[in-house]
Formats: C-alpha cells, sequence, structure tokens
C-alpha cells in the first residue's frame, strides 16, 4: 500500500488523467443507460431495416457516411441537427435508429432528438463497429 502512494506521489499527471479519463467512462456509461433509449443488436436493426419500420440516421460527419453507410440512412451530423430537422420531423412517431462509429455520438444525437419530441429512438449497440463486426453490408453511395 505505502508503494502506491508513493507512485501517485511521483506521478501525479498520471494519477489525474487517469482519474480524468475514469470519470468521462462513468459518465458516458451512465447518460447512455439512462437516457431511456433502447441498444439494439445488428441483427435486430437489420429486422427493422428489412420490414421499412424504421428510419435509419447515420450522425457522423459527410466524409465519413461517403465511405460507407447503412442502405437507406440519412446523413445528418450531430452538430448540423438544428439545420436539417426538417427532413426528420415527420417521422416523430416512426422508429429511428440513430447511429456513429461507436455510439458517442449517437448517444449526443438522441438527446437532442428527445428535446424535439422524437418518441420512438433506438441506437445500435455498438454503432457502425459493431455493424460491421457482424459481417453485415455498407454501401457507399
Amino acid at each position: 500500500m505505502q508503494q502506491l502512494f508513493e507512485f501517485m506521489g511521483n506521478h501525479p499527471l498520471l494519477i489525474a488523467a487517469f482519474f480524468a479519463v475514469f470519470g468521462m467512462l462513468v459518465y458516458t456509461e451512465y447518460t447512455r443507460f439512462f437516457s431511456g433509449v433502447p441498444n439494439l443488436a445488428p441483427f435486430a436493426a437489420t429486422q427493422l431495416l428489412n420490414d421499412g419500420e424504421a428510419v435509419f440516421v447515420d450522425v457522423r460527419e459527410e466524409k465519413e457516411y461517403k465511405a460507407g453507410h447503412i442502405k437507406g440512412a440519412r446523413n445528418i451530423p450531430v452538430n448540423q441537427l438544428d439545420k436539417h430537422i426538417h427532413e426528420i420531423e415527420k417521422y416523430k412517431e416512426t422508429d429511428m435508429v440513430v447511429y456513429c462509429d461507436n455510439g458517442m455520438r449517437a448517444s449526443r444525437m438522441n438527446g437532442k432528438l428527445k428535446k424535439q419530441g422524437f418518441q420512438k429512438l433506438n441506437t445500435i449497440a455498438g454503432g457502425l463497429a459493431n455493424w460491421e463486426k457482424a459481417n453485415l453490408p455498407l454501401v457507399t453511395k
């Protein structure tokens, strides 16, 4: 135990960085868990896509979107929601699957959409990275 305190005394910046990263991780998981937005497994999201029951919204930047996205997904970057909200307002009562690379930006977008009155929000657990890991297709057009 004494070695731990000695290490902490000798490396205050490292300890501060550790607690900062740990705090951000806890905050992110807390907000995701209590957001009330379900995380869909990639195959559950695929069912919604195939049934045509949901609108898919890719919240990555346009360059990332063009590199590969889920077929039929609309591209609305998080920082451009106000500019593009009119494109999706008619889907307030429709299932909506919001996704990004790993779920961080999608979580932020879901919070913004909830404030705008969207009710049936979902996200893909693990984001597009998990979608690709499940060997599901992407389009580049």
